[in-house]
């Protein structure tokens, strides 16, 4: 007997993150976030979904996808750190995505990286991702520093998946940041 496969949906909109409770086994968190939004917009509508459906939001598992700017020394960090903040900026300029940036008091810059978008100046999108928007947005440091930071930032989460950004991580560096997440 093949047993049912887990569901689970990536959303980002509250009437998606909705239906996702209501019907979905776990839900992924994007990665263009803050634990203060998943907190407070997408948490409850997750919520309410499980409640529309007669059972509790804990029965849905969240997997929150992180973007992680790492490196073993100042430079890889900071070279990772430009790598995501061009990630940012092209997550950024969605519209579906504004709603994490209006929460945070950035509301003009969507329709700023909208419209840089649509005139390809991928370089002048990225300049518009200042330092407090890529600590409010991902993590960065070193692979003790990232262990932490993932574990003090995703205690929302049931699970997290990490998206590094810059230098590929080696395998030390890889045991060294899921050690320091667990300790």
């Amino acid at each position: 007997t093949v047993s049912k496969p887990p569901i689970y949906v990536a959303g980002v909109g509250p009437k998606l993150v909705n239906v996702v409770g209501e019907v979905a086994d776990g839900f992924f968190v994007h990665p263009f976030h803050t634990a203060d939004y998943v907190i407070n917009e997408t948490l409850p509508e997750l919520a309410k979904g499980a409640k529309t459906a007669g059972r509790s939001a804990e029965e849905v598992v969240v997997a929150c996808l992180t973007i992680v700017a790492m490196g073993r020394n100042d430079e890889e960090v900071a070279r990772a750190r430009t790598k995501a903040a061009a990630q940012l900026a092209f997550y950024g300029s969605t519209p579906a995505y504004s709603g994490v940036l209006d929460f945070h008091g950035y509301e003009n810059l969507q329709p700023e990286l909208n419209r840089l978008s649509k005139q390809g100046e991928w370089l002048k999108m990225t300049q518009n991702i200042d330092d407090d928007l890529i600590d409010l947005l991902c993590i960065s440091g070193t692979p003790s520093e990232v262990g932490v930071q993932l574990r003090e930032r995703n205690t929302f989460a049931d699970r997290s998946t990490m998206m590094f950004y810059g230098p590929p991580p080696d395998i030390e560096a890889i045991e060294e940041t899921i050690s320091a997440a667990q300790s």
